[in-house]
């Protein structure tokens, strides 16, 4: 960390304008254009793929990642070059929404082709979307949960520079592994190179089951990890130079 680099300090500036705007301007809706919905929903856009990591849901939401930017970030900067940054933190934040998308749209068409094969149509499927309400001899075949689930996954968009930065903590981990990291609620100095890969089987973890706390898209996370992973290493093995 050190003195603020110019892309991150670019990218900090565009996330908090388009965080601050709307609570100003009255009517102001930019979530509905540029949060990441799912592909079925009429509000989704191709565009969401890149806009949506610039969204966030909340003050602690933003001030976390914008955080994770500034303290990981920098160094990457400052060792890449601008454009490089630039290049890797937008490849990360698509990735991550790319993959999180993927993975929603199979675990929702697992529960679809169900509902198809207990003899729905797809009208009464998109009757269960759009009102929320359904026939409880559904729930003699599907559990409750998996149907909530399924009605979030279309209704719930993804916001936030989760993904991005998660690949910029992995790449910071390959290029500084000794250096030592700790929670606020585990204030214990760990390796980037054990501590990074830990937080990333978390996500993992609460991504496959049903344990996840909160509203967090776990496999966005992940995807923006393998992403970071893969350019990142990529880089080291071709031993790129600077892109100023």
């Amino acid at each position: 960390m050190g003195r603020i680099t110019e892309a991150v300090k670019h990218i900090i500036i565009i996330n908090v304008i388009l965080f601050i705007a709307p609570q100003l301007i009255q009517g102001f809706d930019l979530q509905s254009m540029f949060a990441l919905y799912f592909p079925e929903n009429e509000k989704f856009g191709f565009w969401q793929f890149a806009t949506h990591m610039f969204m966030h849901g909340g003050f602690s939401h933003i001030l976390f990642n914008m955080y994770g930017l500034w303290a990981f970030g920098t160094p990457l900067e400052q060792m890449w070059g601008r454009n490089k940054f630039i290049f890797f933190y937008l490849s990360a934040g698509l990735g991550a929404g790319i993959i999180y998308t993927l993975v929603n749209y199979y675990q929702f068409n697992g529960v679809y082709d169900q509902l198809i094969n207990m003899g729905l149509s797809s009208s009464d499927i998109q009757n269960i979307l759009n009102t929320g309400s359904y026939d409880n001899r559904i729930l003699e075949t599907l559990s409750e949960s998996k149907l909530s689930e399924f009605y979030a996954t279309y209704h719930t968009p993804a916001v936030g520079a989760s993904g991005a930065v998660y690949g910029i903590l992995v790449a910071f981990g390959m290029s500084f592994p000794n250096a030592k990291l700790a929670l606020i609620f585990f204030p214990v100095p760990i390796a980037a190179k054990y501590f990074i890969p830990a937080i990333i089987l978390g996500d993992l973890f609460f991504g496959m089951t049903k344990y996840s706390i909160g509203n967090v898209a776990h496999f966005a996370h992940v995807g923006g990890a393998l992403i970071g992973f893969l350019i990142a290493w990529y880089w080291k093995q071709n031993q790129f130079k600077r892109w100023d």
